[in-house]
């Protein structure tokens, strides 16, 4: 019961893209906090960003950004993502549909890697991080932010009750810790902290093997 596959994440996300703004934007703020400016604010140069969805992310990234590529597997949120570019006029973002687990870029090719939200939803998060890992130039960035383990025990207790009902209908893995999946993949990790309700929020800042 419950596992996750690229499919069932697409068909999650194009059902429920009309309201993945609103739905999201009380999900952080009652329980996750503001952490996409902790992410955004740590990325530089060429950026790729990972499941960018409706492109929640895109306004916040600073000056020190070149570029943002933002790859999605769901059409109907990109649609969203790209009417943001357009109302907001960003020139250095563009958008694209594609599957995170086999990127469509070259090696060495990106600055910054960032990910909020996404390792949760991929069928193999080794998979995803292996790619930004080769896309990554030596030394490159890589910015994480995940809901993920709490520290509080009833709080991830709750969690491991629901994860399976979460995974099946929601497309989403309520229990992947993003630090160990980046270590796992070779990167070294340079800030790790936990922050929002009972520490949900898993906020990673890892460099690339030089």
């Amino acid at each position: 019961m419950g596992s996750l596959t690229t499919a069932r994440a697409r068909r999650y996300f194009d059902a429920h893209a009309a309201d993945y703004d609103r739905a999201v934007a009380a999900v952080e703020r009652r329980l996750l906090g503001d952490q996409r400016g902790w992410a955004t604010s740590r990325a530089r140069g060429r950026v790729l960003e990972l499941a960018v969805g409706t492109g929640l992310n895109l306004p916040r990234y600073p000056d020190a950004v070149e570029h943002v590529l933002g790859i999605d597997v769901s059409e109907q949120m990109l649609e969203r993502a790209r009417a943001r570019i357009a109302d907001r006029r960003l020139a250095r973002a563009e958008v694209r549909q594609g599957d995170v687990e086999h990127l469509d870029l070259p090696d060495a090719s990106v600055d910054s890697v960032v990910s909020t939200y996404s390792l949760c939803s991929v069928a193999d998060p080794a998979a995803v991080l292996r790619e930004a890992r080769r896309v990554l130039v030596p030394g490159g960035r890589l910015v994480l932010v995940e809901h993920g383990p709490a520290r509080t025990w009833w709080i991830r207790t709750v969690q491991r009750v629901i994860n399976p009902f979460a995974k099946r209908w929601q497309a989403d893995d309520l229990l992947r810790a993003p630090r160990p999946l980046a270590e796992a993949a070779g990167f070294t990790i340079r800030e790790a902290d936990q922050d929002g309700v009972g520490g949900l929020a898993h906020r990673v800042s890892a460099e690339a093997p030089r």
